[in-house]
């Protein structure tokens, strides 16, 4: 069991940029997610009215993205366990902590609880201060969407620059 997860590590690390580089691709796609929150969901309930209001194709698109948070959280996870091997503890744990603090967002209170909450109030036995909670914890996602962002741009200035990509595409 060691030997295989040396091996894997080993691949890991060799295609290190190509792994950073789907993760923050994933991870960028949340952004998205998060400004549907925001400019439609939050603000209708804290001002009265939406910035927008994401229909048909959009709606469809932006359920999507949402999915795309579950192979996010399982290539950050691996860049923090790599990062936390390389020495970069404290980081590592935060990082981690935020990360799967989407968890609870994800299976304790889903996107469709908040906004059947935040538009009609009463209609669900939760409370409705519990939606404003999952709404900052999706936010939380945040600041690992930018450290993820400087593990890539590190990676990029570094020897496992674009040939680093090019060549872990190659080996593919």
């Amino acid at each position: 069991m060691r030997e295989m997860w040396e091996r894997f590590w080993a691949w890991y690390d060799r295609n290190y940029t190509l792994n950073v580089s789907i993760a923050a691709g994933l991870f960028l796609l949340q952004l998205v997610h998060l400004v549907w929150l925001g400019g439609e969901v939050a603000t209708l309930r804290a001002l009265g009215t939406a910035l927008f209001d994401l229909t048909g194709m959009w709606e469809t698109l932006i359920i999507v993205v949402d999915y795309t948070e579950l192979p996010a959280i399982f290539t950050m996870t691996l860049v923090y366990i790599d990062a936390w091997r390389r020495g970069s503890k404290w980081n590592a744990v935060l990082m981690l902590a935020l990360l799967h603090s989407q968890w609870m967002h994800i299976f304790w209170i889903t996107d469709e609880f908040i906004v059947t909450t935040l538009s009609e109030p009463g209609s669900t036995i939760l409370p409705n201060w519990l939606a404003w909670i999952a709404i900052l914890i999706d936010y939380l996602e945040v600041p690992v969407v930018f450290d993820t962002l400087i593990k890539l741009g590190r990676s990029l200035r570094e020897k496992r620059g674009l040939e680093g990509i090019k060549q872990a595409l190659n080996e593919a």
